[in-house]
């Protein structure tokens, strides 16, 4: 059965995003649940960030990806809604850590910032890594416990 992974950018992001999409598709472990945008037409990241958010939330991925300019707007709309923790990374490491300590879902990067090797690198990171538990186990659910919170 493969990992079903929702993907979205704005239209600072869509080059990255259709270039995941596409390497996404050639790894038969993972599905890519393209949830848009279809051009470069302007279109605002947070609209995005809620698609892969609900994505996740209703159980129709299990994984998310959202791209813009810079990583940083879109991945602080993802963190807005429950149950989402997106990881803006510029590397292998700091995917597989946020994999690893984090347990994070949902992973963003800049199109503007990272090269699409260092994006696919990050991409097979984050996918691949697991989440260590551990002494990182208390930690998530503190986060998740703020979600409450808000």
């Amino acid at each position: 059965m493969s990992m079903r992974i929702a993907v979205a950018s704005d239209h600072a992001g869509f080059e990255l995003k259709q270039k995941i999409v596409s390497w996404l598709a050639a790894r038969p472990a993972y599905e890519a649940l393209d949830l848009g945008p279809g051009n470069t037409e302007r279109t605002d990241y947070p609209d995005w960030a809620a698609r892969v958010a609900q994505a996740i939330a209703s159980g129709e991925a299990e994984r998310g990806v959202l791209i813009c300019g810079s990583g940083i707007g879109i991945s602080i709309a993802a963190n807005k809604h429950p149950g989402i923790r997106a990881a803006l990374v510029h590397d292998v490491t700091t995917a597989r850590l946020c994999r690893a300590h984090n347990d994070a879902n949902v992973l963003c990067m800049g199109q503007r910032i990272v090269g699409d090797e260092v994006a696919e690198n990050a991409l097979d990171a984050f996918l691949e890594t697991t989440f260590a538990g551990g002494r990182h186990t208390g930690r998530v659910a503190k986060i998740r416990a703020a979600e409450g919170n808000c």
